[in-house]
């Protein structure tokens, strides 16, 4: 499936309509499951804290940028993506903001000059042949009790083989974590994603709705009818999925620190 062309055109409508980014945010944490992994493991290392510096490693739409923004008062954003389209609408919506910098650039070969307490990596590795190298400038771009949190298909999603923008079908757990700790990187944390629960919600609210508009585009209408008695379903099995533990997934969400020299 070509996931850009649905982005593309999300894109384009938030960026015609910019009071409708909020709404589509709130949609995106309505859906996607991953978001709540992500959130859930931000939340954990640093709530409570008054500062953050973050790196948004392949931006995207800036949702992530957006939910420590408002989350946390003194923080300092870095998004960074090699497409210029979305990270341009982004930061134009959110205008002057002094603890916000976007850059556009290639991940294998930056490197920003400021160091950050957590680096985000969501759905992006899988789509890199040289992740290595990006893990390399993710290690040298964490403060020392820096996290580096990645989200991407595990080995075991069927429809990541299919994803034409992939450059792998996605990492096994052996895969992910010895190319972390390859790369100067301790585990912190790894865990499946999109268990049995979880890859039900996706098939209810994720890949049927997408089904229906394919076959016609007028099968939007029809979507606010099936979600309202099919999310309710899907709620309750993305918070089994959250809060139980998977032995396998169709995610892997895993996070890294800076290894220790003397470790």
């Amino acid at each position: 499936m070509k996931y850009d062309l649905i982005k593309d055109k999300f894109a384009h409508l938030i960026e015609r309509f910019p009071l409708l980014r909020k709404f589509f945010y709130l949609l995106l944490d309505l859906l996607l499951l991953r978001q709540w992994y992500v959130k859930k493991e931000i939340k954990k290392y640093f709530a409570g804290k008054e500062r953050i510096r973050f790196y948004d490693a392949g931006a995207g739409f800036g949702q992530y940028s957006w939910f420590v923004l408002k989350n946390w008062e003194k923080a300092t954003v870095h998004a960074v993506d090699l497409k210029t389209d979305y990270i341009a609408s982004f930061s134009k919506y959110i205008g002057k903001e002094n603890n916000f910098t976007a850059q556009q650039a290639d991940l294998t070969s930056y490197q920003p000059r400021e160091k950050f307490d957590l680096i985000i990596a969501i759905d992006i590795l899988e789509h890199i042949e040289e992740d290595e190298k990006v893990l390399k400038n993710f290690r040298k771009a964490l403060t020392e009790n820096g996290k580096l949190i990645i989200s991407s298909p595990s080995n075991f999603d069927e429809a990541a083989k299919f994803t034409e923008e992939h450059v792998r079908p996605g990492y096994s757990k052996q895969e992910i974590l010895d190319k972390l700790q390859h790369n100067g990187f301790e585990i912190v944390d790894f865990q499946y994603s999109y268990g049995k629960f979880g890859h039900l919600s996706w098939l209810l609210i994720m890949k049927k709705p997408l089904q229906l508009l394919e076959k016609n585009r007028y099968n939007f209408l029809l979507l606010p009818f099936y979600y309202l008695f099919v999310y309710p379903i899907a709620f309750v099995l993305m918070l089994l999925d959250l809060y139980g533990k998977n032995s396998i997934g169709t995610g892997v969400l895993v996070v890294g620190k800076v290894k220790e020299e003397n470790s």
